[in-house]
C-alpha cells in the first residue's frame, strides 16, 4: 500500500484494526509482522485481542512502528449485541479492518451486520487453519456462524488449495473473493549453516538432531513418537520446539522413555539462526493448513517428516513427499525418521530439493506483492485486481 492520499485533503498512514484471538508467537502471527516491517511508516496499526494474556509476539514488533494494543471492547465470548456494537464502533475509526481465525469471527459478525449503518471501512477476514478438533471436519453450529459473518467481508485470504475449497465449498463464499495467498519468507535469510550452539541450552554430541515441531493438539502423536524413539536414543537426539503447554506436557514421557536428554525449547523467535541446525525436522501438525515452520525447513535446506495436513504435502518438493505420513500412524512417523537417519545422501539431496521449490515458490516478495494489490485495492490506493 502506498501512504494515504484522499480526495478530502487527508493524508498521512493508514489506519489499519487488527482483531485477533490471540497474539502468541506462530506462524500467523510471524507472518503479520513481517506484513507490518514491510508497510513501515505507511501504516499504523491498533490490535486488539480475544485473549489479553495471550500476546507473546508482541515483543516481536519493531518498536518504531506505529502500533497500539487496546484494552477493548471485548471480542471473545458471546456475541451480545452489546459486544457487537461496541466492536462496531471501534471500526468507525479505522481505514480496514482486519480479522484472523475463529478467536476473531465476532468482529466479522459485527462487521456484518452494522457495516451499512456504521459506514464502516472494508473488512478482510484471514484464516490459517483449525483446532484439532475441526481439523477432518468442520463443527457444524460454527460453519453457519461462520458463513452468515463472511458474507459481508471484502475478501477472505488463505493460503491453502484445501482451505479455499472449504470456504466455498462450506461457507458459499464466491470464488472471486477468496485469495489464496501462501506464507512467504525471507528465503535468502535461511542461506547460512548454523551450528548446534545457535539452539540456547544445547551442547551437541555425535548423535543427529532431530527438530520436532508439535502444536498443542498433536500431544499424543508426540507421546507416541517419543515412545517409539527411545530405541533409537542412541542415534538421534530431539530438540522440541513448541508451546510451553506442549513441552510440558510430554517431559514425563520422555524420562520414561530414556530421551530425558532432549532439549525442550519454546517457541524461539528467530527460526533462520537455529532451523539449519537440525539434521532433520519433523513437523506434527493437525489443523494447520500451511505451516511456516515447514516452509522455513525447507528454506534452510532440511529434509522433512511430517504428518499429512492440509497442503503440506504439495508444498514439499516431489522427493520429499514419501516422508509425509497419515495422521494418527507413529509407526510409520518413526519409521521415516529411521530412514532418514540411515542415509546421509539422501538428506542431503532431499534438503536441496526443498532449498530450490522454497526459492520458487515460498519467496516473500511475491507475498508482499499479492498482500499489497489486495489491501490497496480494499482502501481505494491501488486498482483492484484482475
Amino acid at each position: 500500500m502506498s501512504a494515504r492520499t484522499d480526495g478530502a485533503g487527508r493524508s498521512g498512514p493508514y489506519r489499519v484494526l487488527q482483531l485477533h484471538g490471540t497474539f502468541d508467537r506462530g506462524g500467523k502471527e510471524a507472518r503479520v509482522i513481517r506484513l507490518m516491517n514491510h508497510w513501515g511508516q505507511k501504516v499504523s496499526s491498533d490490535i486488539l485481542i480475544g485473549d489479553p494474556t495471550a500476546d507473546g509476539a508482541r515483543d516481536d514488533i519493531d518498536p518504531e512502528l506505529a502500533v497500539r494494543f487496546l484494552d477493548g471492547p471485548a471480542l471473545r465470548g458471546r456475541p451480545t449485541s452489546g459486544m457487537l456494537l461496541a466492536l462496531g464502533r471501534l471500526m468507525q475509526r479505522y481505514d480496514l479492518i482486519l480479522s484472523f481465525g475463529w478467536g476473531a469471527i465476532n468482529g466479522a459478525m459485527a462487521h456484518r451486520l452494522l457495516r451499512r449503518m456504521e459506514q464502516l471501512p472494508p473488512l478482510i477476514h484471514h484464516e490459517d487453519g483449525f483446532a484439532v478438533e475441526e481439523a477432518t471436519a468442520r463443527n457444524s453450529t460454527r460453519n453457519l456462524y461462520r458463513r452468515v459473518a463472511l458474507a459481508g467481508v471484502y475478501a477472505l485470504v488463505v493460503p491453502s488449495n484445501r482451505l479455499a475449497h472449504i470456504a466455498q465449498r462450506e461457507w458459499h463464499l464466491k470464488a472471486e473473493r477468496v485469495h489464496q495467498i501462501p506464507n512467504g519468507i525471507d528465503i535468502a535469510a535461511f542461506a547460512g549453516h548454523p551450528v548446534a550452539s545457535a539452539i540456547p541450552g544445547l551442547v551437541a554430541d555425535d548423535r543427529l538432531l532431530v527438530g520436532v515441531m508439535a502444536d498443542i493438539g498433536q500431544i499424543t502423536a508426540l507421546r507416541s513418537l517419543i515412545h517409539r524413539l527411545g530405541a533409537l536414543r542412541d542415534r538421534l537426539r530431539l530438540v522440541l520446539i513448541g508451546e510451553d503447554a506442549v513441552l510440558e506436557a510430554v517431559r514425563a514421557d520422555a524420562v520414561a522413555h530414556g530421551v530425558e536428554d532432549m532439549v525442550p525449547r519454546g517457541l524461539l523467535p528467530a527460526p533462520q539462526d537455529y532451523i539449519g541446525a537440525f539434521d532433520i525436522v519433523a513437523l506434527l501438525s493437525g489443523g494447520e493448513q500451511f505451516p511456516l515452520a515447514l516452509v522455513e525447513a525447507m528454506a534452510a535446506a532440511r529434509p522433512v517428516v511430517a504428518t499429512d495436513a492440509g497442503d503440506i504435502s504439495a508444498m514439499v518438493a516431489p522427493g520429499n513427499r514419501r516422508f509425509i505420513v497419515p495422521a494418527g500412524d507413529p509407526a510409520r512417523l518413526c519409521t521415516a525418521l529411521e530412514t532418514l537417519a540411515a542415509d546421509p545422501e539422501l538428506r542431503a539431496q532431499l534438503g536441496e530439493l526443498n532449498r530450490q521449490r522454497a526459492r520458487q515458490c515460498f519467496d516473500g516478495s511475491v507475498m508482499f506483492q499479492l498482500y499489497d494489490r489486495l489491501y490497496g485495492a480494499a482502501v481505494g490506493s491501488t486498482p483492484v485486481p484482475a
